[in-house]
């Protein structure tokens, strides 16, 4: 696979990255709530990495053609969103001193819930479904699932360095300010109740 095909999605993929959203929203909401972000972000990593094994496996287009199946899932994502945002407006949190162990079971809570939110995301998946074949060389050596895969460890690499450094940046910059740290937490609520909302409105509208 060329290495100008690379770059050239890499580039891509990074502008959607770095643009806020509900990935964003429970990085924030996982620095300012746990001591470690790494169980959160390691949950909306695999939430990518199973919306690039769908694509490559040549499901998604099957998803994307099926429109039943495209409102359940858009129904379940933003739904899922909308109760995560209303938790945390309920409970806003600040950062705290770590404890001397967080139960594993947290742990796997926080992996859950980042897979449910990244791996649910209707919007992320059509966008994984109309970019990902647009860089896929039908004359390469490797088969195009190969192709699709390698570029999908691409962008988790990218999320994996933005939700790490965005969620461990809320909380280090809020850590003395717990005013501003529970803004940012009701602010990270509102967000990912709104982008729920939006995205069934915008589905349901269609």
């Amino acid at each position: 696979m060329a290495i100008a095909s690379i770059a050239a999605f890499w580039a891509v993929s990074f502008l959607f990255v770095v643009t806020p959203g509900a990935d964003w929203a429970y990085a924030i909401a996982a620095g300012l709530r746990h001591r470690s972000v790494l169980p959160s972000v390691g949950g909306l990593l695999a939430g990518h990495l199973a919306a690039t094994a769908v694509v490559a496996a040549g499901l998604g287009a099957v998803v994307g053609g099926t429109p039943w199946l495209l409102t359940a899932l858009t129904i379940a994502g933003s739904a899922y969103l909308v109760w995560l945002g209303i938790q945390t407006l309920a409970r806003p949190s600040a950062p705290h001193a770590a404890t001397e162990q967080e139960a594993a079971g947290s742990w796997v809570r926080q992996a859950v819930k980042g897979a449910g939110i990244s791996g649910l995301n209707p919007k992320m998946f059509l966008l994984f479904l109309a970019l990902l074949p647009q860089f896929v060389d039908r004359g390469a050596v490797w088969a195009p699932a190969a192709q699709i895969a390698m570029l999908g460890l691409v962008h988790v690499a990218s999320c994996a360095v933005v939700y790490t450094g965005v969620g461990t940046g809320a909380r280090v910059v809020l850590r003395v300010r717990p005013t501003a740290a529970r803004t940012v937490a009701r602010f990270s609520g509102v967000a990912m109740v709104g982008i729920g909302a939006l995205l069934l409105v915008e589905r349901l509208m269609q």
